[in-house]
């Protein structure tokens, strides 16, 4: 499931710590239809998230309903609760413009994680997808002396739809556009592969790349998530990293700190991303906002062994 839909409901009385379900993160790593779980399938980024957004309701005695769409026209599961809750912190999601989220924004305030091009009253949370990538580019070529870089993510993508960061991956996209071309460099053949799936079946473009020996020095992939999935390919085509391309990711997932080698990312405060939209949604009662109101949270970037730093 890529979307996860968070619910703050109202109290009607019950023991919360006693009687609610468990829908903490270590609830929903279960395998589905018998399926084993997959790190390269399930949205950990969403996860970390929802964990802050838990700790904070729990911290307020709130109760929390989860809704997730996994078809296009699959929306009943928020909508078909949201007159039960006070206010609604929604996730990326390809299905999020299947939700009738004008309606819902006049009843119930509306916290948007990461989504969204500010339209709606609403609250607007995303990290600093901007200093990330600028960070990310001074790194590779400040440190490791890289002219030739390349992004991989689904820009345009919409084989994928349920892919689950599609405007971050866009806004870290145009900002590694924007910092190659103000350190000279050729920003032309940016995007080498537009797919927000982490198999060789959809990064077709990166397959390309491994067969004809076209391979940049360094791959920028705009999640954590996608850079396992290139890692991943890359092991497989016999191309090691980072002694033959460094592979970098976005957003700080602890996973990346598992993985071999060690992943080089740009963390985001995806646990505080959580936390404030528990607040922001406690702060108002559940009186919807009267106009957009944004708030950017700082990132910083970790340096790993994938780019070849100790």
């Amino acid at each position: 499931m890529y979307a996860f839909d968070m619910l703050l409901e109202r109290p009607q009385g019950s023991n919360l710590e006693d009687d609610w379900p468990d829908v903490s993160p270590r609830s929903i790593d279960e395998p589905l239809d018998g399926d084993e779980p997959n790190v390269l399938v399930y949205p950990l980024y969403v996860d970390e998230v929802l964990r802050g957004f838990e700790l904070e309701c729990w911290k307020s005695g709130k109760g929390i309903l989860m809704g997730a769409a996994s078809e296009r026209d699959d929306h009943r599961s928020v909508t078909d609760i949201a007159g039960r809750v006070d206010g609604l912190a929604l996730m990326p999601s390809g299905y999020n413009d299947a939700l009738p989220l004008s309606m819902l924004a006049k009843t119930i305030p509306l916290v948007m994680v990461g989504v969204g091009d500010e339209k709606l009253p609403a609250a607007y949370l995303q990290c600093d997808n901007a200093s990330g990538m600028r960070q990310i580019v001074d790194h590779l070529v400040d440190v490791h002396h890289i002219n030739d870089m390349a992004f991989v993510g689904g820009v345009n993508d919409k084989a994928f739809e349920s892919g689950a960061d599609t405007d971050d991956v866009v806004s870290r996209y145009d900002a590694f556009k924007k910092y190659l071309e103000e350190r000279g460099l050729d920003s032309r053949g940016a995007l080498l592969d537009d797919s927000f799936a982490t198999s060789d079946e959809y990064l077709v473009g990166l397959c390309e790349a491994i067969e004809s020996n076209r391979l940049p020095q360094a791959l920028v992939c705009g999640t954590d998530q996608t850079a396992f999935g290139v890692i991943r390919l890359l092991a497989d085509s016999g191309v090691r990293v980072p002694e033959d391309v460094i592979v970098t990711g976005f957003d700080g997932i602890l996973a990346g700190r598992l993985m071999t080698p060690h992943l080089t990312t740009v963390r985001q405060p995806m646990e505080d991303l959580g936390r404030k939209a528990a607040r922001m949604l406690l702060s108002r009662n559940g009186k919807p906002w009267e106009k957009p109101e944004k708030r950017i949270l700082p990132v910083r970037l970790v340096v790993r062994g994938s780019c070849g730093c100790p």
